[in-house]
């Protein structure tokens, strides 16, 4: 769904993506895109594990449940603001 989030700079931010899937051990992706740019991979996150792409790792997290995988932003920055895709890895 489309949904935008507003917040300030130094604030925290909370993303949601709920997702449907049959898959025991699901790989749940958040991608950013800014403007004039391609998505860019952010982190992974599956039951057995994590990983995030070295430029995402201190202030941006996800907590991957049995149906969502919610984004959190802290410290927010002004460069922070961009489209946030959240995919499912098909079987």
């Amino acid at each position: 769904t489309n949904e935008k989030t507003t917040a300030n700079e130094g604030q925290q931010v909370t993303i949601n993506c709920e997702f449907k899937t049959l898959q025991r051990t699901p790989y749940l992706y958040w991608y950013i895109q800014r403007s004039n740019s391609l998505p860019e991979y952010m982190l992974m996150r599956y039951k057995l594990g994590s990983s995030n792409s070295s430029e995402y790792e201190d202030r941006f997290d996800a907590r991957l449940d049995s149906n969502s995988v919610p984004l959190t932003i802290k410290n927010l920055r002004v460069s922070d603001s961009a489209v946030y895709y959240c995919a499912l890895q098909p079987t």
